[in-house]
């Protein structure tokens, strides 16, 4: 066990500078990509002559610079946030099928963030601009915490008691959230919302990169430090109060702090499923299951992926855009059914 961890750690290097290198190529398509195609080399000789009169090529460097470079940072962003946020997830819950699209996180943080969207900050006008973020963390937090209450009976925890309890409270936010927009919503809103409720990247802006970069940021830096006590949470709940980690009081705190960043990326990016579901599994097929490795892998493998899905997203149906949410349900929908049945194989009974 010792030697297979050592050989993982080793090849952490390795991969993440492959994944470094797919990200940058993969950015590099993103912004030569699309409905205007731009030759790479001129995309390179734009991005090194930097934005503004001196580097702007003109058209090409407003696309570049304005469009699609917003677009392809917060892609990569959102990308890893969530692929932290499900690899912490699984580990919390001790499940492989936890994600935050599939435990409701995502679908709380739409409801709250719709609900400032449609009817204004006026009962969070103390936070101003940070309304709509704020009103995501709450609903993301909230949703966690009814998924888990409902789920954990007897202080034990299924796969089947998970799924269900997580697609319980998913169509109640769903369905929450469709009659605020039937009800309440302008009809020139309506589109808009809905297009945001099923994930998309087509609003980024550069005034709205620093918050969810930050919170990624800070996120993965504080979740990498806590990488022992996960780690511990391997090996069960006795066995890691054992080795002196308080379970519940961590679980707590890292459900926080998870819940906040899944709450501030789905404000910015829209509800995008399965990203934390598919990237924690590949990583962990490549580097294992220590934290200290695999949560900067996940980071930039969630990275590619998501920058990847939106590139498909916006170019398969040009000029029509398709929810960047509904390129990775196509992908990771089949990954999930693959994976209940290898989880309720192992289990042998569901529930």
């Amino acid at each position: 066990m010792r030697l297979r961890a050592a050989r993982a750690f080793t090849r952490t290097p390795v991969v993440l500078a492959l994944l470094g290198a797919a990200l940058a190529a993969s950015a590099l398509a993103g912004l030569a990509l699309g409905p205007v195609r731009i030759p790479p080399g001129r995309v390179l000789d734009i991005v090194l002559a930097g934005p503004g009169p001196g580097g702007g090529a003109g058209a090409f460097g407003a696309i570049v610079w304005d469009v699609r470079m917003p677009r392809v940072l917060l892609g990569a962003v959102v990308g890893a946030g969530l692929a932290v946020a499900g690899t912490v997830l699984q580990a919390l819950v001790r499940n492989p099928l936890a994600d935050p699209f599939l435990l409701g996180a995502s679908s709380g943080a739409s409801a709250g963030a719709v609900l400032v969207i449609v009817f204004g900050a006026g009962f969070l006008g103390f936070a101003g601009g940070a309304a709509v973020p704020l009103a995501a963390f709450a609903g993301s937090m909230g949703a966690l915490i009814a998924v888990y209450a409902m789920a954990r009976r007897g202080g034990t925890m299924t796969t089947g008691r998970l799924i269900l309890a997580g697609v319980a409270v998913q169509y109640v936010l769903s369905a929450l959230t469709s009659l605020i927009l039937v009800l309440a919503a302008h009809p020139d809103q309506i589109r808009s919302v809905l297009f945001w409720t099923l994930g998309g990247l087509g609003g980024a802006r550069w005034s709205e990169l620093a918050l969810p970069a930050g919170a990624l940021l800070l996120g993965t830096g504080l979740l990498v430090a806590l990488a022992r006590p996960l780690d511990l949470l391997l090996a069960g709940e006795e066995g890691a109060q054992t080795l002196g980690l308080d379970t519940g009081r961590f679980r707590a705190a890292v459900f926080v702090l998870t819940s906040l960043v899944i709450g501030v990326l789905v404000a910015y990016s829209g509800a995008i499923g399965f990203v934390g579901l598919m990237v924690p599994h590949a990583a962990r097929m490549v580097v294992g299951a220590g934290h200290r490795a695999l949560l900067p892998v996940a980071a930039l493998g969630g990275a590619v992926f998501l920058t990847l899905a939106d590139l498909i997203a916006r170019t398969a149906a040009a000029p029509e855009e398709i929810p960047v949410g509904v390129v990775t349900a196509l992908v990771g929908g089949p990954f999930f059914l693959w994976m209940l049945r290898r989880s309720t194989r192992t289990e042998g009974v569901v529930g």
